[in-house]
C-alpha cells in the first residue's frame, strides 16, 4: 500500500499498525512522540490497534517544553 510518512511517499504492506510504523520508521525516543493520520491525533495507548491505510499521510510530532 502506498502512504505518506513524513511528507515522504513511500510503500508499505497492507495491515501495518502505528505501532509497527513507529518501529520501522526508527522514529527516535518513540515514548515522546505524538502521531497524526490525516491531521487527526492518535491516542498513544492505541497505537498497537489503530491500522494505516491505503493513501494515509502520517506525521510524527514531538512537542517541546520552554519558556521563560
Amino acid at each position: 500500500m502506498n502512504i505518506t510518512v513524513a511528507g515522504e511517499k513511500k510503500q508499505y504492506d497492507e495491515g501495518i499498525t502505528v505501532a509497527k510504523l513507529i518501529e520501522l520508521e526508527n522514529v527516535k525516543t518513540p515514548e515522546y512522540v505524538t502521531v497524526t493520520i490525516n491531521d487527526d491525533f492518535v491516542e498513544s495507548g492505541t497505537f498497537d490497534k489503530i491500522v494505516i491505510k491505503e493513501g494515509d499521510q502520517i506525521e510524527f510530532l514531538y512537542f517541546m517544553g520552554g519558556g521563560q
